[in-house]
Parts: structure tokens; sequence; C-alpha cells
């Protein structure tokens, strides 16, 4: 029986044989890696996956979706919402299933992200970063160009300076509409996403917070929204508040992360 693609779900199935070869030479699985996929769905890009790695986690939250692939005998199938995964205990998880487990027992993490929670499916990636290898996604193109952006562009904002400060991010190829079934209303990219080993150490959540409140009104100077919040917080050191949070290199805003303790 055909599944029917859900609207709820943000569901948009890749069906372009040419664009899945050129995903899964990108991300060259190799076998007994430690590898979860996002979003299987009809499991075009879960196949060719599974078949070089021998063994593969997915995460399904469409339980129509999750009962087909149950069937697959080299899956191992998490029925659930991506967002509510511990993604460290899953590394932890994997690595001790493994017979000859690899030395560091690190996560690669892949998928064709839902549009509709892309995004806070990043930020909570974010919190696991130290457990992940890598991060393969295919992403809307606006949102890859977000995450890639410079200062000084309309499209550097909060998730420009979260993902930046934490990973090495790579575009690796632009995706058209016509290689989905539906087709979505807009073009998508791949992108490759590497875990610093040495980000500059600091608290998340403050770095979460003064990162929002700094473009939570973008186009009016700084000493309006993050200035009073520093103002609050009793900070004594300098920063420039007389511009717009679009100006402010990441890291700027990391070594103000660094110097704003609570």
């Amino acid at each position: 029986m055909k599944h029917l693609p859900r609207k709820r779900f943000g569901q948009h199935f890749l069906t372009d044989q040419a664009v899945i070869a050129a995903i899964v030479q990108a991300i060259a699985p190799q076998p007994g890696q430690s590898m979860v996929e996002i979003g299987p769905g009809l499991a075009a890009l879960t196949q060719p996956l599974v078949e070089r790695l021998g063994r593969l986690s997915v995460i399904e939250l469409d339980r129509d979706l999750a009962q087909r692939l149950q069937r697959h005998e080299r899956l191992d199938v998490i029925a659930a919402d991506a967002l509510t995964i511990d993604f460290t205990q899953l590394a932890q998880t994997l690595r001790t299933q493994q017979a000859d487990p690899p030395q560091h027992g690190l996560l690669r993490v892949v998928g064709n992200l839902p549009y509709n929670v892309s995004t806070p499916i990043l930020f909570h990636l974010l919190a696991h970063a130290q457990a992940i290898e890598d991060q393969h996604f295919m992403l809307q193109k606006e949102v890859v160009e977000r995450m890639l952006a410079q200062p000084a562009t309309s499209a550097y904002g909060r998730l420009s300076v979260m993902l930046q400060w934490r990973y090495a991010m790579q575009h690796l190829l632009s995706v058209a509409p016509r290689s989905f079934d539906p087709p979505p209303r807009v073009h998508s990219a791949v992108l490759r996403m590497r875990p610093h080993a040495q980000p500059a150490p600091l608290s998340l959540p403050l770095l979460e917070e003064l990162v929002r409140v700094a473009f939570s009104q973008r186009r009016k100077l700084l000493r309006h929204t993050l200035g009073r919040w520093l103002d609050a917080r009793g900070y004594a050191g300098h920063f420039d508040v007389q511009r717009r949070a679009e100006e402010v290199a990441v890291h700027e805003f990391v070594a103000l992360a660094q110097n704003a303790h609570a």
C-alpha cells in the first residue's frame, strides 16, 4: 500500500537517484560505524546507507512508516520524535552493541530534515555535539544560507552564531524541488557539519540567551536590547553596543559569553 505524504510531518520524499548517490558518496559510510538517520521516510537514503554500514539506527515519528521500517532486519527503528532523543546516550548505547567498537565511539548523524522542525532539531543536537563525529543534512536552502552566513548580511543571525561557534560547516550540493515527491515549494541543500574538536569553552545556555536577546530586535542598535541585558547583569566589561547584532562577529559573541558570567 502506497504511503501518502503527511503535511503535518512535513514529508517530502527524496526520489532522485543521482542526488541520493551524491549524498551517500559525501557521507562515505564505512562498515561498523555508528550512524543514525533522522526521518528515513520511504528509505530512499536508508537502503544504500545500511548496505555499506551493515546496520543502521533510524528515528521515525510517523508510526506507519516506523512499522514498515521495522520489517527490515538490519534496521534498529526508534519510533519517536528526534527532539526527545538523548543523542549522547544513543552514541554510548550503539558503541556497547558493537563487537569491535571504534576507539572514539562517536555517532554519525544524517537525515532529510522536515523543514518545519529543522531549526529545533539543529539546536537540540547542539547540546550533544561532543558525542557526534559529523552530521550530513538535507535542509531548506534558505536555512543552509543562514547557517553559513557571515556578519553584515541579511541572512546572518542567531542560527549563524550558535552553529558556527560549535561546527565547521560545508555546503555540499543544491537540490531542486523536482527531486522530491511531492515537490516542496522551496529549493534544498545538503551540508556537512563537523563539531570543532576544541570549541571555545563557555556556558551554552548563556550563549543562547545572549544571542537571542541580541537578535530579538535586529533593526535596532544593541544598546536597546543586549545593552540593557548586560546592564541588568552588572556587566562591567567593554562591549560596543552602538551597532546592530548583525555587525557582531561570532568570535565577539563568544568572547562576551565567556566574560558575562552568571
